[in-house]
């Protein structure tokens, strides 16, 4: 019996020992390994659960709950950061997501994963060196007469460095991060197998539609040539807009993981001390983001999904002294429906001018069901009242956004049982809403009317556009087209009669009347 233990050890520690000596002259990172990725995951899971479920045995309500549910809420946030940090990739992307929930998660979760937008891990040189000869097949110095090996912005999927063409044209190659590929199904796995358990223990918790689209969208990501045909895609729908500008890309130096294009400088359209600087108007830039999403989603139905400050940028021309929007990463985009996208017109329609039969029938409509006053109040960040009243004339208020926070972490189920039944287009909206609210905040713009305006015209041309296509003879659609220009008139009226009121209100504010 000795000798067979004796035997059976030596047989382990020689495996033991030249897989040690493979791995080592492999250099094989353990942090690729998918049960060390999937041990940290389950790992932090764990922990997290166990700080909830030790909050079932203070007594709901009291204020030492609320005070202990807050710091179990940060540190769960700091361990889901520090997760995502570690295993990169997938996980950086969906923290991302779950950053920008600011209608659902509290202000614990989506303050502490925000960062994940500026602060995302870096592939080291030799990496994206490699990547480069792999896929182009030459080294750098033949491609390009520099390579700034610092790059420019890293984010969850690639990373971008500035360089030079020997034609002298400066560029900006995005290198996507070299194992990424690998690991972004394997990570999707553990987190459905998660998420899963997650339920399980905790029957409220109801996220899995952000594991599907994850899923549904990582390999899109992925294709940087995906990316680029959506680039020039966009270019050519919003060529009418003077001010927007989407970097050319240059297809003979791009592949699947490599994307290069025209470089593009600026600052985050979040930066107000940029435009401070370089006396960029903040109204005008919020008013021109408006334009081009409303544009994309109303008229278009071909949407950018992905508007996080970094991918946002605004540069005020030297030549010129005109200020252009910049928009950079056009890997995900969702392609909108005829249906789904006159539904969503109509719903708006109602939501500005607080028409509640409206905002009932088409909240249904897009598969909110009895939910329907949860749904107008998520799509909207504005509380009941508010929408009663029409949204596009009450202005926003900090109380009102203090309410909503409240009652987003009382309604949580709702909202997990919401999310998971309407249409998988409308969870990409509701990120690209948050995102651009997001914007809107930082630059003190949110409260101005002008997106509701710029809402009603766009939600009026498609929705003419719409009837103009199903009318069967030239009279009828020009009853339309008459119709759709009296509407935009009045819009244009109610927009000049805004402004004269403002100018009226800040000339007797100097007058000190």
């Amino acid at each position: 019996m000795a000798g067979r233990l004796l035997r059976v050890s030596s047989f382990a520690t020689a495996v033991v020992a030249s897989s040690g000596f493979y791995l080592y002259n492999k250099k094989l990172d353990f942090n690729d390994l998918s049960l060390v990725r999937f041990g940290r995951a389950a790992a932090t899971t764990i922990i997290i659960s166990y700080d909830y479920l030790c909050l079932r045995n203070m007594e709901y309500g009291t204020e030492e709950y609320w005070e202990l549910k807050s710091q179990v809420h940060r540190r769960s946030a700091e361990r889901l950061r520090d997760l995502c940090c570690t295993n990169r990739g997938t996980f950086i992307k969906v923290g991302q997501h779950l950053g920008a929930l600011d209608y659902l998660l509290p202000d614990e979760y989506t303050s502490t994963l925000k960062v994940l937008h500026s602060n995302a891990p870096q592939s080291s040189v030799e990496e994206i060196h490699q990547v480069i000869r792999e896929d182009l097949g030459k080294e750098i110095s033949d491609l390009f007469v520099s390579f700034d090996e610092n790059p420019r912005g890293a984010a969850s999927l690639a990373q971008v460095h500035k360089a030079v063409l020997h034609d002298g044209r400066t560029v900006a190659v995005k290198v996507q991060h070299p194992k990424v590929r690998t690991q972004s199904s394997k990570d999707i796995v553990v987190m459905e197998a998660l998420v899963n358990m997650v339920h399980w223990l905790f029957p409220d918790f109801a996220f899995m539609w952000l594991v599907e689209e994850a899923k549904k969208n990582m390999p899109l990501e992925l294709d940087f040539l995906n990316e680029g045909r959506n680039a020039e895609k966009l270019a050519a729908m919003l060529a009418h807009f003077p001010w927007l500008r989407i970097p050319k890309i240059h297809w003979e130096l791009s592949t699947t993981r490599i994307l290069t294009m025209d470089y593009a400088e600026g600052g985050q359209v979040n930066d107000r001390g940029y435009m401070k600087t370089h006396g960029i108007d903040v109204n005008e830039i919020s008013q021109n983001l408006g334009k081009m999403y409303s544009e994309m989603i109303f008229v278009q139905g071909f949407v950018h999904c992905d508007p996080h400050p970094g991918n946002v940028l605004v540069w005020k021309c030297p030549n010129t002294n005109k200020t252009e929007i910049v928009l950079l990463d056009h890997g995900l985009y969702q392609n909108l429906h005829p249906d789904f996208r006159l539904a969503y017109c109509r719903l708006w329609q109602s939501l500005i001018k607080g028409d509640m039969k409206g905002i009932e029938r088409y909240s249904r409509r897009l598969g909110a069901g009895e939910l329907y006053p949860l749904f107008a109040c998520v799509l909207t960040a504005r509380s009941w009242t508010s929408i009663n009243a029409g949204i596009g004339k009450t202005p926003v208020t900090c109380s009102e956004d203090v309410e909503i926070r409240r009652n987003a972490a009382l309604y949580l189920p709702q909202i997990s049982d919401l999310l998971n039944r309407v249409p998988r287009q409308m969870l990409l909206l509701l990120k690209s809403n948050d995102l651009l609210r997001g914007i809107e905040t930082t630059l003190q713009t949110r409260a101005s009317s002008s997106s509701f305006i710029i809402m009603s015209r766009c939600c009026t041309r498609a929705i003419a556009r719409h009837k103009r296509s199903k009318a069967r003879s030239r009279l009828r659609r020009l009853q339309i087209t008459l119709s759709e220009s009296l509407t935009l008139w009045q819009i244009g009226l109610y927009e000049l009669f805004l402004w004269i009121f403002v100018a009226l209100l800040c000339y007797i504010k100097e007058l000190g009347i």
